[in-house]
């Protein structure tokens, strides 16, 4: 094949690959978009007001496990990631401006098959921390999953960094520490 075969196969691929970035670039702004207001509507439903939009603020306070800080006029929503039993966890928990925990959802995790993958899907465990502020312990106020209860101390530990932040508790309290 001589070069002249060549060139027309090789404009065709330049030019099919232009129009894909072109098009990717043109798109993005539209998933960012998408992603955004699907990101909103999943929030409001962790405060009781049900607020339309979220403004993020940035954290840089003591607890590591606060990754990202969503204010709404009657609370907070907050991102949270901590130490599950098999991978790490990522949390999203709603707080009233009172510290009061108003939702709950698993939003990442890698837990156990069976066992604690049911932190994400338990209504009824999730439940339990509605109205706590802060203080919730596994085996007190918290029944844990049956079989699970590192993956329940998990999800306590990040509901109570979230209440901690709110009402302004001193991470070194214990209201965020590991729990055996």
């Amino acid at each position: 094949m001589n070069a002249k075969q060549l060139i027309a196969p090789a404009a065709a691929l330049l030019a099919a690959a232009a129009v894909l970035l072109a098009a990717c670039a043109a798109l993005s702004g539209a998933a960012q978009r998408s992603g955004e207001a699907a990101r909103n509507e999943i929030m409001s439903y962790m405060l009781p007001s049900r607020p339309a939009s979220f403004t993020e603020e940035a954290y840089d306070g003591e607890d590591e496990s606060i990754r990202r800080v969503f204010k709404a006029e009657d609370g907070y929503v907050l991102e949270v990631e901590t130490a599950g039993y098999a991978a790490p966890m990522t949390l999203w928990v709603g707080v009233t401006n009172d510290g009061s925990v108003s939702g709950v959802t698993v939003r990442d995790h890698g837990e156990t098959f069976g066992l604690g993958r049911g932190a994400q899907t338990d209504a009824s465990f999730l439940l339990q921390f509605l109205h706590t502020s802060g203080e919730a312990a596994v085996g007190e106020d918290i029944d844990a999953l049956t079989g699970a209860t590192v993956t329940s101390k998990a999800v306590t530990r990040a509901v109570n960094s979230a209440a901690a932040f709110v009402t302004g508790a001193d991470v070194s309290s214990g209201a965020t520490e590991w729990e055996g």
